[in-house]
């Protein structure tokens, strides 16, 4: 029996989230991800203006007079949401902690896709793969999800997006649309991450505290990394050393971005204090925007 606050917790990401769905993300999010094929509806006969290719020949020979054939895409998609959920992923100076912001990501997008009547399926990791929870349907399997990204206890600390990869490329032979959800605090995973994006139409989801982009000046400062247990003190009262501090953090974000750029990737790029529903809507316009061009 869950306590009666992680229930509550969990009611209100899903009435968010359904909100959102029925006010802003269902057709969107229908209309930018393409299904995964063609699958055959019929036989008709052939009118001015059909395409020529479309003939089937065989069955025009039989009847006598052109025939083609008319295919429809099929629109079951399966959705994986792979979910960081190493000790960095539990700090937050804002709003929520990074894992929250995950959470409520995943949240959105899992009713998105219940919506439009897709599988979502879920793969939390840290250096090792956390759980696996196969594609399904359906509101339960949506809430199923949403508990074990907030509520699932870690096995271990450390970060291995390759690892991740590895796995997803081994359970989902299938094109999915895949979201990565991290802090993207690992090196060493920028092979991994272009092969999978072959395979699927994936997308980094970056989470970030605006802490880690910027110390205010409060003196010394004794802080921990969450995923070793390394600590060290930082003065923040100099002004060289938090310059250091922003520099690095912004040549990590400049070093994803580069990485999507170069993979043909969609970035999401969210904080602890923002309001990711914005985040997402702005990607789904920009993806249909695209789209159109095409």
């Amino acid at each position: 029996m869950l306590p009666a606050e992680v229930v509550r917790q969990i009611r209100r990401l899903q009435l968010r989230a359904r909100r959102a769905v029925e006010d802003l993300l269902g057709g969107e999010y229908h209309s930018v991800f393409k299904g995964t094929g063609l699958s055959f509806e019929e036989v008709r006969e052939y009118q001015p203006g059909d395409d020529v290719r479309a003939i089937d020949w065989n069955v025009t020979a039989r009847m006598g007079s052109p025939f083609i054939k008319r295919y429809v895409e099929e629109r079951e998609r399966t959705l994986i949401l792979m979910v960081d959920v190493s000790g960095s992923q539990g700090f937050g100076t804002r709003r929520h902690p990074k894992r929250a912001v995950a959470a409520e990501l995943a949240a959105l997008l899992s009713f998105s896709a219940i919506h439009n009547n897709d599988r979502v399926g879920l793969i939390t990791f840290s250096d090792e793969i956390e759980q696996f929870v196969p594609p399904g349907k359906g509101t339960r399997h949506a809430l199923r999800l949403i508990r074990e990204i907030l509520f699932h206890q870690p096995k271990r600390t450390g970060t291995s997006i390759v690892k991740a990869l590895d796995f997803l490329q081994k359970v989902q032979r299938k094109r999915a649309i895949v979201f990565v959800m991290s802090d993207f605090l690992d090196a060493g995973f920028e092979r991994t991450l272009r092969l999978a994006a072959r395979r699927h139409d994936l997308t980094i989801v970056r989470v970030e505290d605006p802490l880690e982009a910027d110390l205010p000046a409060v003196g010394l400062l004794q802080v921990e990394d969450a995923e070793t247990g390394r600590q060290w003190v930082v003065d923040t009262g100099n002004a060289a050393a938090r310059e250091v501090f922003r520099d690095r953090a912004k040549q990590r974000r400049n070093e994803v971005a580069k990485l999507a750029r170069g993979a043909a990737l969609d970035l999401i790029e969210v904080g602890t204090d923002g309001d990711h529903l914005d985040a997402l809507v702005r990607f789904f316009q920009r993806r249909e925007r695209r789209r159109r061009r095409r």
